[in-house]
């Protein structure tokens, strides 16, 4: 056969075994077997028992839903599973999406709501002590410290190679913890606590989007009997289903499969929950106004949007954060950086600055950046 056909020949191959893989998610139950997580004062509660029920549930709703999808549960029993197993889980299955069940615990009882955690170092001081105590049950295994690679969750020292981490999962990650964080607040009236950043090895460990959700807080009486009750796993499972279907839908019914990030134009993760349905069309009609007020006034849109390379080389950018609307030169989402350009993906704009031959070069200014933009990172720019 000639070179020439054996080439696309291998290329056709790769492209029906991409288009023919199935979408996977995996879902894991935190704690289990001798690690019981947080405990309720009141009835006693263990959260490993809470997180594995709502996992279970949550499973045979997207299997159900989608009978043809790879749906990879971490633990199904009460088993101990050190943390770094539930992450060769997620990456052996070549996940497409990993779903951390939790449930929150607080000295001080009057602590109530559901979060989302996505990983990464925004505010991690704040986030320190949810982090330290997630991650403490790598403590529970045997030579822990060799399989940790010396890391040790009690100590502050550890946390600084989280601030080395590129997560390249950065905007998936937001845009799903978002739906998620929406669905607990918009439906459920749940007291919203925010989609957060948190230094998690199970995330940081995981090739692919990633959230860790504490589903609410077991130290507080009341929601540690609405965590024990069947109508609070049942009304929580629906919520990070109806989120789930919604993030799936977006992938497979758009040609942009790089979901963006919350509605607030900024890549670190925020309080805000997900907009309603209400609130993206108003947001929608918000940016073609912008756009249109632009084009009458014969400016050009600020910043410029962004074109292909000239040449048939690819070229290298750094996104520093996308938005749902088209934002001026002066806004303070670009706090004076200059000389961005956007690229518009559905209704999201994202908003990029350089243009560099190698992913070196671009990769050495996007560190420079990271004080202003943390959660910034290169993409190809491509003809």
């Amino acid at each position: 056969m000639h070179a020439r056909s054996v080439i696309l020949a291998l290329i056709l191959f790769s492209c029906v075994n991409l288009w023919s893989r199935q979408f996977c998610v995996v879902i894991d139950a935190g704690h289990g077997g001798k690690d019981a997580g947080a405990v309720g004062h009141v009835l006693k509660l263990q959260e490993k028992d809470v997180n594995l029920d709502i996992s279970l549930r949550l499973a045979s709703k997207i299997r159900t839903a989608y009978p043809d999808m790879n749906v990879v549960l971490t633990r199904s029993t009460d088993v101990f599973l050190p943390l770094q197993s539930r992450a060769d889980i997620v990456n052996k299955n070549n996940a497409d999406l990993f779903i951390c069940i939790h449930t929150n615990s607080a000295e001080t009882h009057s602590a109530r709501g559901a979060e989302t955690f996505i990983l990464g170092t925004e505010r991690m001081e704040a986030n320190l002590d949810v982090a330290m105590r997630e991650n403490s049950v790598m403590k529970l295994e045997k030579d822990y410290q060799t399989t940790y690679e010396g890391f040790d969750p009690n100590s502050i020292d550890s946390y600084i190679m989280f601030e080395l981490m590129q997560n390249t999962y950065l905007d998936q990650s937001l845009r799903f913890a978002s739906m998620v964080q929406g669905r607990f607040t918009n439906e459920l009236k749940r007291d919203d606590r925010g989609v957060r950043q948190a230094a998690f090895w199970v995330l940081l460990k995981s090739a692919c989007p990633s959230v860790l959700i504490e589903t609410g807080f077991i130290s507080n009486k009341d929601e540690e009997r609405y965590l024990a009750s069947d109508k609070g796993k049942r009304e929580i499972t629906e919520a990070v289903f109806d989120a789930f279907q919604q993030y799936y839908g977006g992938m497979t019914s758009s040609t942009d499969d790089t979901p963006s990030n919350t509605n607030d134009g900024n890549t670190t993760a925020t309080s805000s929950p997900t907009p309603t349905k209400e609130k993206t069309k108003d947001n929608k009609e918000d940016a073609n106004t912008n756009k249109k007020k632009i084009e009458q006034n014969h400016e050009p849109a600020t910043p410029k949007q962004a074109q292909p390379p000239s040449d048939q080389q690819t070229h290298y950018r750094i996104q520093i954060f996308a938005s749902r609307g088209l934002l001026q030169e002066n806004d303070r989402e670009f706090k004076g950086l200059k000389g961005c350009v956007w690229e518009q993906r559905g209704e999201w704009y994202r908003y990029m600055y350089g243009d560099y031959p190698t992913k070196e070069e671009a990769q050495k200014i996007c560190n420079s950046l990271k004080d202003k933009f943390p959660g910034c990172f290169v993409v190809e720019a491509k003809n």
